[in-house]
């Protein structure tokens, strides 16, 4: 039984999960109908299904996030890629006669979604092609994106009224939003391409050692190539529905700092940000953490001003209570055990130092 539990605390879902769990519950407590779901007009309503529902962008742009940290790079550029997609797909939108005709919906979002793997290949030509580091490579897209945003939408933002769009963010299917869907669809076609094929774990081997993949005949700049424009692809789909939840495109705020938190939904999900193996399953659970998260601050009427602090407080405490270093340590320190004994080297070089 002990192993058991010993075996079961050390799995990197555990402590996100009982993380989640705990949330949930104070919410309960706070708030006794805070779990509660309805039915009205066919669909479920509650918090739980918003919850689920405002995830739903964060889980798509972490998806893609997750395999270029995979590859030990990292994609600072989802934010404006978000922006600029849903620029493009809500200006097409408004200037068509009818804004409810799908033929004028899915050309947008074509339009849209060709722009933000243009500029997905962008990233990966200069990560893998010319060789600038990630984060600087990305950080140009961050910063020109923005830009690039407001000029799509002249610094305005656009409103627009086309109820098939606004589904995407809005709509429901089967008594649930249609974003969930979305994104588990996402989840199910990634999930399927990485670990039920050998992609996932070339992946894992361009991240975890470049060069020795490239010595074993893979190529590494291809698939550091592959997957920026993944990565660019979940965040449109994600500004898609950012935008659609509005009706409106806004160049300077859509999608503003999602690049964060997709990052910390990847960290807490279990995938290390020096690459290698990477999760899936946790970083959804990640991205749920957070929006839960969000939700309970607003729930607990927290101010602006000191909600980020207190984000930033949980998702540390998440980070460190997963760690297997700190929890050893923690450990020896409740039971009294010392440190382990330094090595006859180390020693060494303490006495020549001395």
């Amino acid at each position: 039984m002990n192993e058991r539990l010993k075996s079961m605390l050390s799995h990197r879902l555990f402590w996100p999960v009982a993380v989640l769990v705990v949330m949930l519950a104070a919410n309960t407590i706070y708030r006794p109908g805070f779990l509660a779901v309805e039915v009205n007009n066919g669909h479920l309503y509650g918090t739980p299904i918003d919850i689920l529902r405002l995830s739903a962008p964060l889980i798509l742009v972490g998806l893609g996030m997750t395999l270029v940290i995979s590859t030990g790079g990292i994609d600072l550029s989802v934010g404006s890629i978000c922006a600029i997609s849903g620029a493009i797909a809500c200006l097409h939108i408004s200037q068509a006669p009818d804004q409810n005709n799908l033929a004028t919906v899915f050309t947008a979002l074509a339009m849209a979604l060709g722009a933000a793997l243009v500029l997905g290949a962008w990233n990966g030509v200069l990560v893998s092609v010319i060789g600038i580091q990630p984060i600087i490579a990305t950080l140009i897209l961050m910063v020109a994106g923005r830009g690039l945003a407001q000029l799509v939408t002249e610094g305005q933002i656009i409103t627009i009224n086309s109820g098939p769009y606004r589904a995407i963010g809005l709509g429901h299917l089967l008594t649930l939003p249609l974003a969930i869907f979305i994104a588990l669809g996402a989840a199910l076609l990634v999930a399927a391409l990485t670990r039920r094929s050998a992609l996932g774990m070339i992946i894992e081997s361009v991240g975890g050692n470049r060069e020795a993949s490239r010595l074993a005949g893979i190529r590494s700049a291809r698939m550091v190539f592959l997957v920026y424009v993944v990565s660019a692809a979940c965040a449109a789909v994600a500004g898609f529905m950012m935008t659609a939840n509005v009706s409106s495109a806004d160049g300077n705020n859509a999608g503003l700092w999602v690049e964060l938190d997709a990052i910390l939904a990847v960290v807490i999900g279990g995938t290390s940000l020096a690459g290698g193996r990477f999760y899936l399953s946790g970083t959804i659970l990640g991205a749920l953490i957070i929006q839960t998260l969000t939700t309970t601050v607003y729930a607990m009427n927290i101010s602006p001003q000191t909600a980020l602090l207190f984000k930033a407080v949980v998702v540390i405490a998440v980070c460190l209570i997963q760690a297997p270093a700190f929890r050893a340590k923690l450990s020896r320190r409740r039971r009294g055990t010392p440190p382990p004994p330094a090595s006859t080297q180390q020693r060494q070089k303490e006495e020549v130092t001395a």
